[in-house]
């Protein structure tokens, strides 16, 4: 990541999240979409999990509905999520996933999404754990 504090940010809620279990990033350079996402759907081809694209076309839910997503996919293998670069994700990397997440109608920068992804997805383990950290 090249901002600084959102690169911090994101080492935080990582570091938060290992309590609750075990999470990976996976950096791709900036490419082109199809670039990119054949690199996406190369790195997740022995997941077992559910995959979730990105997109702002995608679900929106609250942070208590995505808590019980994440609760589920525990029980099935995880979740993986993939956030685009700069152009988006390729329509391939959308037909793939088991579904489409938007984190909101707006567009982020892909480091943004991935500070509030993060965010997330604590909330959500936060909110399964009932420690008071949503409230």
């Amino acid at each position: 990541m090249k901002n600084r504090a959102l690169a911090e940010i994101c080492a935080d809620f990582a570091g938060r999240l290992d309590r609750f279990g075990s999470i990976a990033a996976t950096e791709i350079k900036d490419s082109t979409p199809e670039r990119e996402g054949a690199k996406i759907l190369e790195s997740l081809k022995n997941f077992k999990g559910r995959f979730y694209a990105m997109a702002e076309e995608g679900k929106t839910m609250t942070s208590r509905e995505f808590s019980k997503l994440l609760e589920r996919d525990a029980l099935a293998g995880g979740s993986a999520f993939a956030i685009g670069g700069a152009y988006g994700l390729s329509n391939e990397v959308k037909e793939k996933a088991d579904a489409l997440i938007s984190l909101s109608p707006m567009t982020f920068t892909h480091e943004f999404a991935r500070a509030v992804l993060l965010e997330q997805i604590y909330r959500a383990k936060t909110i399964s754990a009932n420690t008071g950290y949503h409230h």
